[in-house]
């Protein structure tokens, strides 16, 4: 049977210095993935790119470790050596990479643990795939589960109450510094997701005085417009930074747009007034050095862990309780893929004895009908007691392999193969949509040609307006 697999960077494995140099744009995915699933041992794929992680969820073909390739990929996509970012790269294969999904989903591998965004965007890189060509059965019902457990995560446990965010700590960071930012000149640089919810935290807490500055001066008016705030144009970046206290960046930039030497005019223009510069962005767009001017406090996403840090004693108890609900998911899950192993087997035996029932029933109809001619109610009678007998017989094998483990379902299919002389036809991860039943349905695969409609996507909630999320 073909593996779930993740291959990926987080911030718990390398700093921002190394996940930015592995970061996708939204405009790259899809044909990054067609790239991924054409070159690599990969039917299936997602690709999710955040401030905090770039990862790989995939099927790889049956038979192949994909995660070599699927490493290699990664690297020579951003021009790297694999060997450049080997110590930062992790992989995972099946119930481990269930388990990783299912975290990632519920906020419990989050810089922020428990920040609602991570699922919103997982669900953006899930339909991402889907216009491309990329997602499958297998991959589908992996990700349409853990959609379902964020949700059982968020509703039954107070991991998220409270939570912070990227935002959220960017505006603590600048209160660290100046106290009330209601009399402070904040400038926003940029107008995507990141920038805009940062924008409304300012707003929220009391910041007054808010320029956006864009290069696309419509979306810098529009998030304007959203927070009584001003929009000014990218050409007069130079004097804005002159003018303002605190400057919240996150730009889509491949690179740096604070440099050093800019910076040395603007900190001499304003005569080394104190600046907070806050870089929210992946790539970063403030270079590093800046920080060592005179009047410069600069923090970037590496920052943030700290301020986060305080957070995390008080939601290990909810944290705990999350990975119990994790934990029982992924089992259920595990369960249901064991069964997807011994589908081919079901399918061939219920196939075989359909064949011997209808070649049999054929037989005994035409010998009564040149008896006597059998009315529609009899031939339908014997139809049915027909249909009765072959579910009945197909019923103890067909529980009995669904309920052994993955290694015994495996031996016992062979077995049932082989006395029963079957030839199980195993469908493509992109063929019939069996990844879209559920363990209850596969007796009636067994017992009735009839397939049951994929599920649809849970009702999940997706990223609120007040709060942001890891991608920047």
């Amino acid at each position: 049977m073909t593996d779930l697999f993740v291959v990926g960077i987080s911030w718990r494995t390398a700093p921002v210095a190394v996940r930015e140099k592995l970061a996708f744009r939204e405009d790259e995915l899809p044909d990054t993935l067609r790239a991924l699933t054409t070159t690599a041992p990969v039917a299936e794929a997602l690709l999710v790119s955040t401030c905090n992680r770039v990862e790989v969820y995939g099927v790889g073909h049956a038979g192949a470790d994909p995660t070599g390739p699927v490493r290699t990929f990664l690297a020579r996509q951003r021009g790297l050596d694999v060997r450049d970012v080997a110590d930062a790269l992790y992989d995972h294969r099946g119930n481990a990479a269930v388990r990783h999904v299912f975290r990632v989903a519920s906020a419990l591998d989050s810089l922020v643990l428990g920040e609602a965004q991570i699922l919103g965007q997982l669900k953006d890189a899930y339909a991402v795939a889907g216009a491309s060509g990329t997602s499958g059965p297998l991959l589908g019902r992996c990700m349409e589960r853990a959609f379902g457990v964020a949700k059982r995560v968020r509703s039954e446990t107070a991991i998220a109450r409270g939570a912070a965010n990227v935002s959220t700590v960017a505006v603590d960071l600048a209160h660290r510094v100046f106290g009330d930012l209601s009399g402070k000149s904040v400038l926003v640089v940029g107008a995507g997701k990141m920038s805009r919810l940062a924008a409304r935290h300012l707003y929220a807490s009391g910041a007054q005085h808010i320029v956006v500055t864009n290069r696309s001066p419509e979306k810098a008016e529009a998030l304007a417009d959203e927070i009584d705030g001003i929009a000014k144009p990218w050409a007069q970046l130079e004097q804005l930074l002159t003018e303002a206290d605190v400057v919240i960046s996150s730009t889509g930039a491949r690179e740096p747009i604070l440099t050093k030497a800019l910076f040395k005019k603007v900190t001499k223009a304003r005569r080394w007034r104190p600046l907070v510069v806050i870089d929210i962005a992946v790539p970063r767009d403030a270079e590093p050095k800046i920080g060592d001017l005179d009047g410069v406090y600069l923090y970037d996403i590496d920052d943030l862990e700290k301020v986060v840090a305080a957070n995390l004693a008080e939601r290990a108890k909810s944290a705990e309780q999350a990975v119990r609900i994790v934990e029982h998911e992924a089992g259920q899950f595990e369960q249901w893929l064991r069964t997807q192993s011994v589908v081919p087997a079901i399918r061939a035996l219920r196939d075989r004895f359909h064949q011997v029932a209808e070649t049999e029933l054929t037989k005994t109809l035409d010998q009564l009908a040149r008896r006597e001619p059998l009315s529609a109610v009899q031939r339908e009678s014997i139809q049915r007691v027909m249909q009765l007998v072959v579910n009945k017989l197909l019923h103890q094998p067909t529980t009995a392999l669904r309920a052994a483990a993955a290694d015994e379902a495996a031996l016992r299919a062979d077995v049932l193969c082989a006395l029963f002389a079957l030839e199980p036809v195993r469908a493509s991860s992109d063929a019939i949509p069996i990844g879209a039943l559920d363990t209850a349905q596969l007796e009636a695969i067994a017992l009735d040609d009839r397939a049951a409609p994929p599920q649809a996507i849970p009702d999940v909630p997706t990223t609120s307006p007040s709060e942001p999320s890891e991608r920047s």
